[in-house]
């Protein structure tokens, strides 16, 4: 399990259909509750610094929870694909956030969810579904499903991006990545993997400053518990580009109900994500009405790491303070 300081909880919390998340949590039970969602090939740590952040008194006081998702470190992994389809993904969160929101009146909405790249298309799902049980969305270079199918239909630039997928989906990702003490997963953390040319911003790339010994050890301490399950959202999801042999994105219809974002949004984009570019934020208005879209110059995919300080100061700018944030309703029938 990755390190952690005092001051972040860590837990196995079981949820009423049978799934286990582990979790990491900072902030006083009881507090108004975040909620942060990784992506692949990540794990709850990458969001320590956050979690430590928001729960101090002069930045909310917030009770901040981030749980690995299914198939990560040493949360519930099913074998199956089809338990990678969104609707039980989703369920998972949902699930989680009664558990923390719960108070002795009912449920009261969660103050804001947080997520990033797969944990995005959780959050993207779940508020659509789900609006009453949150405040407030921030996504971070996770494209919504309309702009997506619509660019991996149209879109040759994306659709050569995204190509990343179809290798990921193959039989023996897993243990190609896991080769050599990890080599090619760390390649596609740094776009130096040749072989994934989507994810490579140049062929002399350095090395990232942020990856530094320690946070490799913490990635390898995810990974170490396997990486199927982490792959099995990739098969689980028909939105990749299409092949010769898989329709892929072609073959997908969504309908209007099922994009439609009614809460508050904050959107940050890394301008310099190679495998999910800007033109995923275009038309996104049209089905998130109440949206704040912030570019991010100079940051890549993985912006969480490299900009913390911007990233939390757009989130903090965003945020409704928990003393004037709108008193909770009751959902609609």
């Amino acid at each position: 399990m990755p390190p952690c300081t005092p001051d972040i909880q860590t837990w196995q919390q079981t949820l009423p259909h049978g799934i286990t998340l582990s979790c990491r949590a900072c902030g006083e039970q009881g507090r108004p509750v975040m909620v942060f969602l990784h992506g692949f090939p990540e794990g709850a740590w990458v969001w320590d610094p956050l979690l430590l952040h928001f729960s101090k008194p002069e930045n909310g006081g917030y009770r901040c929870v981030a749980p690995n998702l299914r198939g990560y470190e040493r949360s519930s992994a099913p074998e199956d694909v089809k338990a990678y389809r969104a609707k039980h993904l989703v369920q998972d969160v949902v699930a989680l956030i009664d558990v923390e929101c719960g108070t002795p009146n009912g449920q009261a909405p969660l103050a804001a969810l947080v997520a990033h790249d797969w944990g995005g298309a959780v959050a993207w799902s779940l508020v659509n579904q789900h609006p009453e049980r949150l405040r407030q969305l921030v996504i971070i270079n996770s494209p919504h499903p309309g702009p997506f199918l619509k660019a991996l239909q149209n879109d040759p630039a994306q659709q050569a991006a995204s190509t990343y997928m179809n290798f990921l989906v193959q039989a023996d990702a897993a243990a190609q990545l896991a080769a050599n003490d990890f080599e090619r997963l760390f390649g596609f953390l740094t776009g130096q993997d040749g072989a994934l040319q989507s994810l490579t911003r140049q062929a002399a790339s350095p090395k990232p400053s942020w990856l530094t010994p320690e946070v490799q050890g913490q990635y390898r301490d995810v990974w170490q518990h396997g990486l199927q399950g982490g792959l099995n959202y990739y098969r689980a999801s028909p939105l990749r580009p299409a092949t010769a042999t898989d329709p892929g994105a072609s073959a997908v219809q969504i309908p209007p109900e099922a994009l439609h974002i009614d809460v508050p949004t904050l959107v940050l984009w890394a301008q310099d994500d190679v495998a999910l570019l800007p033109c995923l934020t275009e038309g996104l208005q049209t089905h998130v009405p109440t949206l704040k879209l912030v570019p991010i110059a100079n940051a890549t995919h993985w912006v969480v790491h490299e900009q913390p300080q911007r990233v939390m100061a757009e989130i903090a700018d965003f945020l409704t303070p928990p003393s004037t944030a709108p008193q909770a309703t009751e959902p609609s029938q």
